[in-house]
């Protein structure tokens, strides 16, 4: 990974790029601790490991370098190494034998986008903009990076990501995360992402469609062309005008429209799902309904990721944008790392993964770190 993307180092360091490596993923997982206490930690880790950066210098006379040294050894590392490890390992996780996972022989992905503060530096700011406030009366406190993610809905497990400033929306970066898609999938989505282009796109994957409208004023256009015996029907879903209609033509679709009621506040809400499974026999209007609400498993993939394993309202510590895409991608992959985790001690447990913890996992992994750190990046 290191010679791919051309890090390795040439000369014997004090911090040689397979340590950094270990030391950006170990500042993810402890994202509250302080630099030089993160490197402390990962090299009595690394203790019992069979190899060691520097023969000449062995563990036990190895010293702490200053934190301007440890930015800088990040510098020299940069972004990639971490990006191309997260695209050749996050791969989907689910088995056979995983429950939650799949429907009639479809494994369930989910795509969602969110955003991340990171440090208040005029680098970060020009790179990643800054989110403008509710009533668009000034901005944000902080700059902030976006994320779109493709998350399995049975695991948890991220296997895809965009990453971009915050002025860049959903609709821009989504696209990037579609190879994740392909036959044998069903990718739902909420109804911020439902257009022509990404609709399009997703489909020449080969992946089944199941993604929510927008109802009213705003939304598609979707009249019910032909009305089937589940109570669902057929419709159209192009981009409307002359002028923006695609050649190619409008995408048959089948539409289903519902209504749950709330005990809470909103006591009602309506729903409207598009899907590309046009037989009802394959999907009941009924099952597919019920199966939406999977959607919100990426949601809880990535409050995981902001809310547990960064920590509540914290900002990333990167003061550079090449940091920040370090850091992120450090983050995606320990998260990953603890979900492959989940995912095998729920099939030991014959269990559902939705069942174990996630915060009690990363307590039981920062725990064992001295154990277990002497893996191969």
């Amino acid at each position: 990974m290191l010679a791919q993307t051309g890090r390795a180092e040439r000369r014997h360091r004090l911090l040689p790029a397979r340590l950094v490596v270990y030391y950006v993923l170990a500042l993810a997982l402890f994202a509250g601790v302080a630099y030089e206490e993160v490197l402390r930690c990962l090299v009595e880790a690394l203790r019992g490991a069979v190899w060691w950066p520097n023969p000449r210098e062995p563990w036990r006379v190895w010293r702490v370098p200053a934190k301007s040294a440890l930015v800088q050894a990040r510098a020299r590392l940069g972004a990639a190494p971490l990006r191309v490890l997260f695209e050749q390992a996050a791969r989907p996780l689910a088995t056979e034998q995983t429950r939650g996972a799949f429907y009639r022989g479809l494994r369930l992905l989910a795509l969602d986008g969110s955003c991340l503060d990171v440090a208040d530096t005029p680098a970060n700011a020009a790179a990643f903009g800054r989110p403008g406030t509710g009533r668009g009366q000034g901005v944000g406190a902080f700059p902030q990076v976006r994320l779109v993610g493709l998350a399995e809905c049975g695991t948890h497990a991220i296997v895809g990501v965009a990453v971009g400033p915050c002025t860049t929306g959903e609709l821009t970066l989504a696209p990037q995360v579609l190879d994740g898609l392909g036959p044998g999938t069903l990718a739902l989505a909420d109804r911020g992402l439902l257009a022509v282009g990404l609709w399009r796109h997703a489909l020449a994957t080969g992946a089944q469609l199941l993604w929510r409208a927008k109802t009213g004023t705003t939304g598609h256009a979707l009249p019910a062309d032909r009305v089937l015996a589940d109570g669902s029907w057929l419709s159209r879903l192009d981009a409307g005008g002359h002028r923006r209609r695609d050649p190619r033509g409008p995408i048959v679709v089948r539409v289903l429209d519902y209504t749950i009621d709330d005990p809470g506040p909103s006591q009602r809400q309506r729903y409207r799902l598009v899907t590309s499974i046009l037989d009802p026999a394959q999907a009941p209007a009924a099952e597919l309904a019920a199966l939406y609400t999977e959607r919100w498993e990426v949601e809880g993939a990535l409050d995981e990721l902001k809310t547990h394993q960064r920590g509540p309202r914290a900002v990333l510590r990167s003061k550079t944008p090449q940091g920040v895409e370090q850091e992120v991608y450090a983050h995606l992959l320990v998260h990953y790392a603890i979900r492959a985790l989940m995912h095998q001690a729920a099939l030991d447990a014959q269990v559902d993964p939705d069942r174990l913890s996630f915060v009690r996992s990363l307590r039981v992994v920062r725990r064992q770190l001295i154990a277990q750190a002497a893996f191969s990046p």
